[in-house]
């Protein structure tokens, strides 16, 4: 009996091998694997191609899926089995809108082939289109069309004397008459020509005098424009610039006997504070040095932070307070604020300190 048993288990287990073996497998093979679109323009709009593959297996081939890399990528693919034999298809499309340049992207395909995952690769490149007018000066001041309606001086050593220039563009069909309302008195600002013609350019030449500024630090101001006499106060341009102090001309000595300015702490945590409430601080800065600390500036990054130092000249080897008051009326959350401090100490002439809160709203009661 036992041996019949076992003859009957061999039996079942070759059948069973046979069934596997007549049920065999797909296999999935690409005519390319890669395909190059060569050079084209931004322009010519969608590119598509396709990628044929046949099923050498001798099983039903399905795809049960196709990835792309990038949604710039479209696939579409024969989504019934192929029969052993057959053939399918996968269609690429790639969309170059707003993508200049080489691109290289890939294809995932997942199927119940033997082979179970081809990676199909596109490429090319895009030559950008000819960008319209709009898109080369997006920015409008009135009529006029600009790349930017800021100039940014970024940083000016104090004393210099900086010049920077702003392409305007009159693509109208009537000639603009480019004048001003209000300017900064460290600024000076000309157009060329004046009057700007039809369908024509012109410049907005600025230059900014450090010294009269009178400051330290980051600092903005706008230029307002009057265009063909015009009062609208949209008709401005932004100015800013970091104006540092210089310090490249102090001998060693000089610099052996500088102030060195040292704080206590460069950062305090209220905690958790009440909508409304104010709370108050005191930052020590020391005068490490040998001579005179100066403070060129103290500001804040947020008008809810008032900072009052005690005193703007600090001896050597003396401590000064700097009272910062936080209101926190109209705040909620975590909040952090910056307090920047200009010095004459030519090793850290600018220091931040950092005040930070949980703001708590009260539910009404």
């Amino acid at each position: 009996m036992k041996r019949i048993l076992q003859v009957l288990v061999v039996f079942a287990m070759v059948v069973a091998y046979n069934n596997v073996m007549a049920q065999g497998n797909a296999k999935i093979v690409f005519e390319e694997e890669t395909h190059n679109f060569g050079s084209f323009k931004e322009s010519d709009g969608v590119q598509k191609t396709t990628f044929k593959f046949t099923n050498n297996g001798d099983a039903p081939l399905v795809l049960s899926n196709v990835r792309a890399s990038c949604g710039c990528t479209t696939p579409k693919w024969t989504r019934e089995p192929v029969a052993p034999g057959e053939t399918g298809s996968i269609d690429v499309s790639y969309n170059p809108k707003n993508r200049p340049g080489s691109f290289n992207k890939s294809v995932t395909v997942s199927s119940n082939a033997e082979n179970r995952t081809v990676v199909l690769r596109i490429n090319g490149k895009v030559e950008p289109r000819e960008k319209t007018l709009a898109e080369k000066y997006p920015r409008k001041i009135g009529s006029l069309r600009v790349k930017s309606n800021y100039l940014s001086f970024a940083k000016i050593k104090k004393g210099d004397v900086v010049t920077k220039e702003l392409e305007l563009v009159n693509d109208t069909d009537k000639p603009v008459n480019v004048g001003f309302r209000t300017v900064p008195k460290h600024l000076k600002a000309k157009a060329e020509p004046e009057t700007i013609p039809a369908n024509s350019t012109g410049k907005l030449i600025v230059t900014y005098d450090s010294e009269a500024a009178n400051t330290f630090g980051f600092a903005s101001h706008r230029i307002y424009l009057s265009l063909d006499g015009s009062n609208d106060y949209k008709s401005s341009v932004g100015v800013s610039a970091t104006i540092e102090e210089d310090f490249s001309n102090l001998t060693p000595e000089q610099l052996a006997n500088a102030p060195v300015a040292s704080f206590n702490e460069k950062s305090f945590d209220f905690g958790e504070m009440k909508q409304g409430d104010k709370k108050e601080h005191t930052f020590s800065l020391t005068n490490n040095g040998k001579t005179d600390l100066i403070i060129r500036r103290v500001r804040s990054s947020c008008g809810c932070t008032a900072v009052a130092p005690s005193k703007k000249v600090i001896a050597a080897g003396e401590t000064a307070p700097i009272k910062v008051t936080f209101d926190s009326r109209g705040k909620r959350g975590r909040q952090s604020k910056s307090i920047t401090v200009i010095t004459n100490d030519p090793k850290t002439p600018t220091s931040t300190l950092r005040i930070s809160s949980n703001i708590v709203v009260q539910s009404a009661s």
